[in-house]
């Protein structure tokens, strides 16, 4: 445990940080599981909504700074791929 004074609020100001930042990147990590689930269920037209969802939480996440800009991008971009692939199977 912290004895001086500025590491105490230290590591105060890490625990809210931490639980404000594990709501966005558990947020993201939902609707992406979420879409991944309709699309292999062949669920095409609820994934489409929730893929929207999705796309909005990897952008919230990466704007926050929890993920890279990059790793939303591509995160993103499998998701598109993987329903436009399912959109036309179906």
């Amino acid at each position: 445990m912290a004895n001086i004074k500025s590491s105490i609020k230290s590591a105060r100001q890490t625990i809210k940080r931490r639980a404000h930042n594990r709501y966005y990147r558990t947020t993201a990590r939902t609707f992406v599981k979420k879409t991944r689930a309709q699309i292999d269920s062949g669920d095409v037209k609820n994934a489409q909504e929730t893929i929207q969802q999705a796309i909005k939480a990897l952008d919230k996440a990466a704007q926050k700074g929890l993920i890279h800009p990059n790793n939303a991008a591509r995160r993103k971009s499998r998701l598109m791929k993987a329903l436009n692939k399912a959109q036309t199977t179906a």
